[in-house]
């Protein structure tokens, strides 16, 4: 089945400075892969059949990279609801845990609130085998954590032991996307809403940090904003 996710901005590649850009956009997806990229009218028409997501006002953009899954899944927490001790992380939560059931727990609710941040790639590298396979598991793209980490940010960037769970928390859009929507690549990008003002000004617009509206993962729609 054809799906049709349409946006008012689309921006395929925001980590080229040349790259186009779309008002009123679509990204048509087929299976896992991007079929096609372009103005929603044209598209439409193209796949007269497809079934259409309509984002409305929003900002549809490259997955996001988290530069710090390594920090944020082998050291830090993620409490259970059930604990009552609030959603976010326990900064060096798992120092010093032995238990391996309770690193691929807290590493799945992990990943599950990146998702809603519109991460679909992750940095490791990741020790423990609980954490690797919640990851496998998840779909979300493992990354080499070096590389990624100097790729993503600079010197004191992020701040001594901070692991944010949202990457424009720190960091611009064209820095923290993870690759490019184009055709015949993978379907992963993400939804943003956009603030009011931002939208009117030509070529400003930006994602409002703090949470997506949806994540498309392999084509899935694996987090949608409620």
């Amino acid at each position: 089945m054809l799906t049709l996710h349409r946006a008012e901005f689309l921006l395929p590649d925001p980590a080229g400075p040349t790259a186009p850009s779309f008002a009123d956009g679509a990204v048509v997806v087929r299976g896992e892969l991007v079929e096609a990229v372009g103005p929603y009218a044209e598209l439409a028409a193209a796949h007269p059949s497809a079934r259409v997501r309509d984002w409305g006002r929003a900002l549809l953009a490259p997955g996001l990279r988290n530069p710090c899954g390594q920090r944020l899944l082998e050291r830090d927490y993620h409490p259970d609801p059930r604990e009552e001790i609030g959603v976010e992380p326990v900064v060096d939560g798992l120092v010093g845990c032995t238990d391996e059931a309770r690193y691929g727990a807290s590493a799945r609710r992990g990943l599950q609130r990146m998702l809603g941040f519109g991460v679909t790639a992750v940095a490791g590298p990741f020790a423990r085998p609980a954490v690797r396979t919640a990851v496998a598991r998840s779909g979300l793209v493992a990354l080499p954590g070096a590389s990624a980490a100097a790729e993503l940010a600079g010197p004191g960037e992020l701040g001594e032991g901070a692991g944010p769970l949202d990457p424009l928390a720190v960091l611009p859009l064209a820095r923290a996307v993870h690759g490019r929507v184009a055709a015949g690549g993978r379907a992963d990008f993400a939804v943003f809403p956009v603030a009011a003002e931002e939208a009117e000004e030509e070529g400003g617009v930006r994602p409002v940090a703090g949470g997506c509206l949806a994540t498309v993962l392999a084509g899935r729609l694996v987090y949608r904003r409620r």
